[in-house]
């Protein structure tokens, strides 16, 4: 009767032992930049001014003051050093402060 109580002792250890040896800790998702999806990209239009286009994106995160006619969003989701998602939008206005073009970018990993 000890020796079964033993085993099952040990048993349950080695079980216990190794299913605590296959967890990780949890790592949290870490938003970065400014969040547009599809729907406001499906917005973007030539012919938006600056306004309008604050109002679907928010404020640029990059605006230089010396290039008034560019501004440059981006977006990336990172989970421990991971990077899950990243988006580059930049968008060009012409002279009179409307939409010219855009660029939409997806940087690669690199290696």
């Amino acid at each position: 009767m000890k020796q079964l109580a033993s085993t099952f002792f040990i048993l349950i250890l080695i079980t216990s032992i190794n299913s605590c040896s296959s967890l990780s800790p949890y790592k949290v998702p870490i938003l970065q930049g400014n969040i547009f999806a599809d729907e406001d990209l499906e917005k973007l239009s030539t012919g938006l001014t600056k306004n309008q286009v604050q109002f679907i994106f928010g404020t640029a995160l990059i605006q230089n003051p010396f290039r008034d006619n560019r501004w440059d969003y981006y977006n990336s989701v990172t989970i421990g050093d991971v990077v899950v998602a990243e988006k580059k939008l930049t968008i060009f206005f012409n002279k009179d402060g409307t939409v010219e073009k855009w660029v939409i970018e997806t940087p690669s990993e690199e290696s």
